[in-house]
């Protein structure tokens, strides 16, 4: 009397889990994004709490393709817009944006790069407020 229903639940079980096998699974669509990276660092500066607003502009010095997706690539030359700065053992990296539109093919993204590709040239908030970071912050 329950066979056909049964069969029915199984069917729809194992279309489910191809379906979270493609959508989820190694090489699938989202399997390269929703993921938390470790933590660079703990604390960062900002220039309000929420991060929103930029600290600063910086030129590219040099080109920098990023090693995972928590980072921006950035060629030399662009302008940088910086929104974060790590503290203590990360303290060698910034996070921001470069303005894509600018430049082509680029989206504007925010991420993670080493403050040793930029110069600042041009500082657009007063006072920095010091932040935890969250999990937030390396999530791709």
């Amino acid at each position: 009397m329950f066979a056909g229903r049964d069969k029915m639940q199984t069917g729809m079980s194992l279309t489910v889990a191809v379906w979270c096998l493609v959508v989820f699974g190694p090489g699938g669509v989202l399997s390269a994004r929703g993921e938390v990276m470790h933590k660079l660092a703990d604390r960062k500066l900002c220039a309000d709490e929420e991060c929103s607003h930029p600290i600063s502009m910086a030129r590219a010095l040099a080109d920098y393709t990023r090693p995972d997706c928590r980072f921006i690539n950035i060629r030399q030359g662009q302008i940088v817009y910086v929104y974060g700065k790590l503290k203590g053992r990360g303290r060698n990296f910034w996070q921001g944006t470069v303005q894509g539109d600018y430049f082509g093919e680029q989206s504007t993204v925010l991420g993670f790069f080493p403050k040793s590709v930029v110069k600042e040239i041009q500082y657009l908030g007063t006072e920095l407020v010091e932040l935890p970071t969250v999990d937030w912050d390396f999530y791709c």
